[in-house]
Parts: structure tokens; sequence; C-alpha cells
């Protein structure tokens, strides 16, 4: 499915976001699970390696409290992925791109230079995430909804740091 360029609108951000919010409530009422899913890549992680070296998975602290498996955060992850692109198609914005265009506007046209900056990006979100022992769907959307301390908190870190992140990106624009 295509839709013109000029008919293609992206999705309201309000929009997403009660969206957002309603699906953890019901998964919350149906399933009973609350959203997260930087846990998902760690034990991703820990399960692609038990498969090489099983002792040594066993042996970590880490993967004795967080078993290395794939669950139903594995499909959430999916699930996100495979949300935003039918929400791209419907839209009419959709297109593969492996970078922003505001990178090559800020870090210029080398698309090594883009990409490093860009894994380099996901390493600290990544590094943040387990540093906090979440990351923004775990303590902001279900920290929050349970009205936890550290939700709002860490929330709010999230603004700031997103906010000084974008500035810098943006530089103001």
């Amino acid at each position: 499915m295509s839709i013109p360029p000029s008919r293609s609108r992206p999705w309201s951000p309000y929009l997403g976001g009660a969206l957002a919010g309603l699906l953890v409530v019901l998964s919350v009422f149906v399933a009973g699970k609350y959203f997260g899913a930087s846990t998902t890549f760690v034990r991703g992680a820990g399960f692609v390696e038990s498969l090489l070296a099983p002792e040594r998975v066993a042996a970590m602290p880490y993967f004795i409290k967080e078993a290395p498996k794939l669950d139903w955060q594995a499909l959430f992850v999916v699930g996100i992925l495979v949300g935003a692109a039918l929400a791209s198609q419907v839209s009419g914005t959709f297109r593969v791109q492996s970078v922003p265009d505001s990178f090559d506007r800020r870090f210029g046209g080398s698309a090594l230079r883009r990409g490093a900056v860009a894994f380099l990006g996901g390493v600290l979100a990544m590094f943040g995430a387990r540093l906090a022992d979440g990351c923004p769907s775990g303590h902001g959307l279900s920290g929050t909804l349970q009205l936890s301390v550290s939700g709002f908190i860490a929330l709010a870190c999230f603004f700031i740091g997103g906010i000084i992140t974008a500035r810098m990106q943006y530089k103001g624009r």
C-alpha cells in the first residue's frame, strides 16, 4: 500500500501516547504484565551465548537473577517493530532509512560516521537502561502507572536527557 506523499501525514504524538497508555492498561488487565523492553535485549544476548557457552552464562550473577530466555517481552519488542511499520504504512510515512536526515546535517555526509554515532547512542541508551534497571517503557510507562516514585524520577530524567539531546542535535531549530 502506498499513499502519495502529498496525502501522507504522521500520526499525532498525542494519539500515539494515548494509545500506548491504553495498551499498557490492557496489558495489565488481560495478561498481568507491565511493559518493559530493554531486558529483552540482555536476555536475548544471554540466550544466544548460552547456546555456545552454557556453563559461562549459568555462572554469571546477572543471568542467575534474570534467566536468559525468549519470553513475552521478546514478542512485545517484535510487536513494536511490526506496529511501527504498520502505522507508518497507514500514515503514508514509511520509508527505509538507516539514520535520520538530521544526522546528515549534524554529523556530515559520511555514512560510517553517522552509523557510528547511531551505534554509540544505542550503546549509551542500553547502558543507561541497565544502570537504571529499566528503560523508558519500563520506568516511564509501567513505573508511573504503578505510581512508583522511581518511575516518576526516571521519567523526569528521560525528559531532561531528551531535551538536552534534542537541543544539541537540532541546535535550537
